[in-house]
């Protein structure tokens, strides 16, 4: 048995991987009658399933761990960006959502092929595919490091590629027999039991502080410094904080706008929907309920600023401050009071909190990407060679799937050890590489919502502008390359911001095919 950890969190996490095999069990009967149904759900799932499982998908172990992070070392100004979430989200409801309904997309890049080409959709869905294997390999191997500290009180590397395996397959077992219907309601399973396993530690951790709910208020509004940690709008100028609120409603709006409306990961909940109206409104309950969520996370950081940092609060109970690194791997403060305060049982349902959150997010990664594969790559080609049934291209799917998967885990051991034996920043790279992707392509939509110009080649050029023009704006690239400082300072989000509109600029410069189609500007908003 792994030090530290008892037999009651053996069991609970045992309960959860029995309530998992079970679901996958159920999905087995559940049949998909054709692609459509296996992706998009027949467009018959639940408004409030879909909101449930947006939240869920856009939220990860990362963001289970790192969030009381966030109001650990800062204030609720995070909180705030669902300002600009909201602003996104009722953009796409009623501009993008629409369009892609109109179409029968069953991924968000099909609607490039009607406007731009074929080669414009596989272009976008490539960049998405490599993005997103990136992106979600390196959160699987965060996820797998947590799981490793939790389990098996080390991260020697045959315990994290073991936790980082048993993540895969968990996503994997979930997905494989009811394609995106299953991702959806055991998303819904996953988001209550995460949330519930932060609040059990919430409460947890207000009863082991002796001060009272008054003076904890009073005393995060008075923090040392001068700061206050209460603070939930930042009007200042600073161009170098991203949570600003003129950050927020500029860059933030850009970058909710990309995950929502242009991220196959997310943009496909939306479009298993009954219609257009059904799939926006999910949309805009989702950042809804995501407020009190992450509050939730936040409240949890501020309070573990009290514990470690306010001897003032904490009175006769005041310890030393939290250990910043655990076996040489830096950890958040959240994980070091998961490892070294929380006691028998709650540690259970924290580790099951952070598998869920690391299973939702890689179930919805795994039949994301596998319907960007055969729907815009497989199909064309297998149609171009004569017919095949649906249920080939439902097979196709769920072999897409163990594709996925296994590149996802490779993609993971790699972060693992080039984390370890390189000094290039892989993980950051990796972390940040679908914010690169955004640039291009919120400058490719833009163009095609907004204007009748642009060309296959000059959205190819567009998605390329977008990427470099953020990925040289990254610390580590310009620290290897010897650029100007003045490249790193600016925020993800107005590098977000320059990167768009270098992309829009350049796709501008393509002339339309004659025969372009005019949906984007024709299309009824319904």
């Amino acid at each position: 048995m792994a030090p530290g950890f008892s037999a009651i969190d053996w069991l609970i996490v045992a309960v959860y991987l029995a309530l998992l095999g079970g679901m996958s069990w159920w999905f087995t009967y559940q049949r998909s009658a054709d692609s459509r149904d296996y992706f998009l759900g027949g467009n018959r799932m639940s408004l409030w399933v879909v909101a449930i499982s947006v939240l869920a998908t856009t939220q990860s172990a990362a963001t289970f761990l790192g969030g009381p992070d966030q109001g650990f070392r800062g204030d609720f100004t995070y909180l705030a960006t669902h300002i600009g979430a909201m602003m996104a989200a009722l953009f796409v409801a009623g501009v993008l959502v629409p369009r892609f309904y109109a179409l029968r997309a069953t991924t968000v890049y099909d609607i490039l092929g009607a406007r731009f080409g074929a080669a414009a959709t596989r272009a976008a869905g490539g960049m998405y595919l490599v993005g997103r294997v990136l992106a979600s390999g390196a959160r699987l191997y965060l996820a797998a490091i947590a799981v490793s500290m939790i389990l098996y009180a080390n991260i020697q590397p045959a315990n994290i590629v073991t936790a980082a395996f048993i993540l895969t397959v968990l996503g994997f077992v979930v997905t494989f027999f009811g394609g995106i219907r299953s991702v959806l309601w055991s998303d819904l399973v996953q988001f209550c039991i995460y949330v519930g396993s932060a609040l059990a530690v919430l409460v947890f951790l207000w009863s082991e502080i002796p001060a009272s709910g008054s003076a904890i208020i009073e005393g995060l509004r008075h923090a040392p410094g001068g700061q206050n940690k209460l603070l939930l709008l930042n009007f200042g100028f600073d161009f170098a904080d991203p949570f600003a609120l003129l950050s927020i409603v500029t860059g933030l709006t850009l970058l909710y706008i990309g995950n929502f409306g242009l991220d196959q990961d997310t943009t496909q909940r939306l479009l298993t929907c009954r219609d257009a109206r059904q799939g926006g409104l999910a949309l805009i309950v989702s950042i809804v309920i995501a407020v009190p969520v992450v509050a939730l996370f936040i409240a949890i950081g501020q309070l573990l600023h009290v514990f470690y940092e306010r001897p003032d609060l904490m009175g006769a109970m005041a310890g030393g401050g939290p250990a910043q690194e655990f076996d040489g791997e830096k950890i958040t403060v959240f994980m070091h009071y998961i490892l070294n305060r929380i006691p028998a049982g709650l540690k259970g349902l924290v580790a099951v909190g952070v598998i869920a959150a690391a299973v939702s997010t890689l179930n919805s990664g795994m039949n994301s990407m596998s319907s960007v594969m055969v729907q815009d790559f497989y199909r064309p080609w297998r149609e171009a060679r004569g017919p095949a049934g649906e249920m080939h291209y439902v097979h196709a799917g769920r072999i897409g799937m163990g594709i996925v998967g296994i590149a996802l885990f490779l993609m993971s051991v790699l972060c693992y050890y080039w984390q370890r034996y390189t000094n290039m920043a892989l993980l950051d790279f990796a972390l940040s590489v679908m914010v690169f992707a955004y640039s291009g392509l919120l400058g490719v939509y833009f163009t095609a919502v907004f204007t009748r110009r642009g060309s296959t080649r000059s959205v190819l050029a567009a998605l390329a502008a977008g990427f470099v023009a953020t990925l040289l704006q990254q610390h580590y690239i310009v620290d290897r390359l010897g650029l100007p400082a003045a490249f790193k300072s600016l925020a993800f989000t107005w590098q977000l911001c320059i990167g768009s509109a270098l992309a829009f600029a350049v796709c501008q410069l393509g002339r339309p095919r004659a025969s372009a189609d005019q949906i984007f500007q024709n299309q009824p908003r319904r």
